[in-house]
């Protein structure tokens, strides 16, 4: 049984980002999910570990591939009512290369950012 996650302060709450982007790159795959931090649940991901996306893909680690899962994930973003989220970057990651790639894909899918 899944219990749920647990009820937020909400003079917490109202000062979070409703809606962030957190990236996770390896040495052999791209993942990007969106998070809804006052429920703390995952809105919508998109990874080049999904099974439809590997044969459309020539790799799945590279620059290449951290658009199209960008792309992706904005279109998924779209179609569920989201129209911006926050990106989250950690300190070792710069704007440059992958980060880079999936961040100017979402912005081109028509997805804000803030």
């Amino acid at each position: 049984m899944v219990s749920p996650p647990p009820a937020r302060v909400p003079a917490i709450t109202k000062f979070l980002k409703p809606y962030v982007l957190k990236m996770h790159f390896t040495n052999n795959f791209v993942n990007a999910q969106v998070i809804h931090t006052p429920s703390a649940t995952v809105t919508c991901s998109a990874s080049s570990q999904e099974k439809l996306l590997r044969p459309s893909m020539e790799s799945t680690r590279d620059v290449a591939a951290a658009a199209k899962i960008g792309k992706l994930l904005g279109e998924r973003l779209l179609f569920k009512g989201i129209p911006a989220v926050y990106v989250s970057m950690s300190r070792d990651q710069k704007y440059h290369g992958k980060v880079k790639a999936m961040i100017d894909s979402l912005r081109d899918a028509g997805v804000k950012l803030q």
